[in-house]
């Protein structure tokens, strides 16, 4: 008996690439809706998977992203032949967003989730001043710097990659607590925390030197207190190609030079 085969909904983000490689792999492949769709195949770049991933958190659907973009480290290789073979040995990765929770200067409680990472920025030329804790213990009472973040394993080789913090594999039970620019203590370069952990960040002097607080592309300005931990309850599915794993993507970034 024949296995049905495997109803794919194609969407892109807003660029002539992706649009035009969505149109064709829907006449090769069809094209269902994606509430219908047993899997959604993402054409763009790494923007745009973190997007898709937002619209379906919760959901149960699986994400294979195609490079159609700039970056595509979450991405797999664009090819037009064999997808559904390539999508049914694919290697799922189950990825848990962090929940962020802001109370800014007017005393207004917001919340959002981030994929990659919640990161706390200096809005002005002063520097900020972030007072940090993690399960209710201060661990750092002063970190003067143009920021800091935390980071989940699929958003270690994104910004905080950038800002000198580790690289961590998709499957690792860890948070990454990175600083942007530490001033003092100057030799403070961060710390691993259990993904069990929450991180409670307090900014000093909020109207001397503003914060904004951003979850992946949620920017809420002018806040005085952030809270982040991981979902328990929310998750997203990516599938990556069997010969280009997420653990070997990793591998492979921590010996560029």
């Amino acid at each position: 008996m024949t296995q049905p085969q495997l109803a794919l909904a194609f969407v892109s983000a807003n660029t002539d690439d992706a649009q035009k490689a969505a149109a064709r792999l829907s006449v090769l492949y069809g094209q269902e809706r994606p509430e219908n769709a047993d899997i959604i195949v993402a054409l763009g770049g790494d923007g745009f998977m973190l997007h898709t991933l937002r619209e379906t958190m919760g959901s149960g659907k699986k994400i294979y992203g195609m490079n159609r973009g700039t970056i595509g480290f979450l991405m797999n290789e664009y090819r037009e032949e064999g997808l559904r073979e390539r999508i049914t040995e694919a290697i799922a990765e189950t990825v848990r967003p962090l929940e962020m929770t802001v109370t800014d200067m007017e005393g207004e409680v917001s919340k959002a989730l981030a994929i990659n990472e919640v990161s706390l920025l200096r809005q002005s030329y002063q520097a900020a001043k972030i007072r940090i804790a993690i399960d209710g213990k201060v661990r750092l009472d002063e970190l003067i710097c143009d920021g800091v973040m935390v980071a989940t394993p699929a958003g270690s080789t994104a910004y905080n990659l950038s800002a000198h913090g580790p690289i961590l594999p998709l499957d690792a039970p860890l948070l990454a607590l990175t600083p942007v620019s530490p001033f003092r203590p100057r030799r403070w370069r961060g710390a691993l925390l259990s993904n069990q952990a929450t991180v409670d960040l307090t900014v000093l002097e909020p109207e001397k030197r503003p914060v904004n607080a951003v979850a992946d592309h949620t920017e809420i300005k002018s806040v005085v207190s952030v809270r982040v931990h991981e979902s328990h309850d929310m998750t997203a599915t990516i599938l990556f190609d069997a010969s280009h794993s997420w653990n070997e993507r990793i591998l492979a970034e921590q010996f560029r030079y």
